[in-house]
């Protein structure tokens, strides 16, 4: 299993719709595929179309250990399966206050979790209890940035953290990756930004980027993506080279044992 959590602190960067969209390529790409909704918010639930279900049958679950999770709680959907949020993460981010709380999501996932080829957790605009599990519990991390000024800071913010979980906590946890997203070459500030990621980071910036699109923008509460109603469209070949990308990275730099062979 190879887990990767989608984050940036800065909301507005396409999160949401990477997990999704690298999600569905993943899975009709034939691997087995779980999407994770660690956003008290549900953003990436409501873009599949899947309704708030009971906190025991969310990825609340994860997070209570008098909860006996049932597999019937995964929401199979037509190209990956998702386990949807809960508004209930909101309250019980609480009492998630101890230093071995940041462990759930990597008990939980090497659990119930093992038989799939790819985990993906989405994560809140923000620095939380819930996206620091995800990055102790994975081996990858993608960076949705928007190359514009805060979303540029937030990114930034986002990778030092991942460093810092790194370093402390999870040293399995490879070096985060940007991937630049909304890009429209037209604007010089968007080419300016792309620049300045590539100069100071080098090869933690993807070469694949994803361009304005309005596939990518009618992604709606459908359940469907844009591989769906429009696979010939820039977003879902945009989304198709990133997951091309990612794959050459996981060969890269997972351990052969590990790896999934692509």
């Amino acid at each position: 299993m190879i887990p990767i959590t989608v984050c940036n602190h800065k909301g507005g960067t396409g999160k949401t719709t990477t997990t999704l969209m690298v999600s569905a390529a993943l899975g009709l790409s034939g691997r087995r595929v779980l999407a994770v909704d660690l956003d008290p918010q549900g953003f990436l639930s409501r873009l599949t179309g899947t309704g708030e279900p009971p906190a025991e049958r969310s990825s609340h679950a994860i997070f209570d250990d008098g909860v006996d999770f049932d597999r019937t709680s995964i929401v199979p959907l037509p190209a990956f399966d998702l386990l949807p949020s809960s508004s209930r993460l909101s309250s019980a981010i609480r009492r998630l206050n101890r230093p071995v709380d940041v462990l759930w999501v990597r008990e939980f996932s090497a659990r119930h979790l093992a038989d799939y080829d790819f985990v993906l957790y989405d994560t809140a605009a923000a620095v939380t209890v819930y996206s620091l599990n995800a990055l102790v519990a994975s081996r990858m991390v993608v960076i949705p940035v928007l190359p514009e000024y805060q979303p540029v800071v937030g990114a930034e913010q986002t990778w030092q953290t991942a460093a810092t979980v790194r370093k402390r906590l999870n040293p399995d946890l490879q070096e985060a990756v940007f991937l630049l997203t909304m890009v429209d070459g037209r604007k010089k500030e968007h080419r300016a930004f792309g620049h300045y990621l590539r100069e100071r980071y080098g090869d933690s910036v993807m070469p694949s980027v994803v361009r304005t699109s309005a596939s990518l923008a009618a992604t709606r509460q459908d359940g469907l993506t844009a591989f769906d109603y429009d696979p010939r469209g820039r977003g879902a070949v945009d989304y198709a080279n990133v997951v091309d990308g990612l794959l050459r990275r996981v060969e890269r730099s997972i351990p052969a044992e590990a790896s999934v062979e692509s």
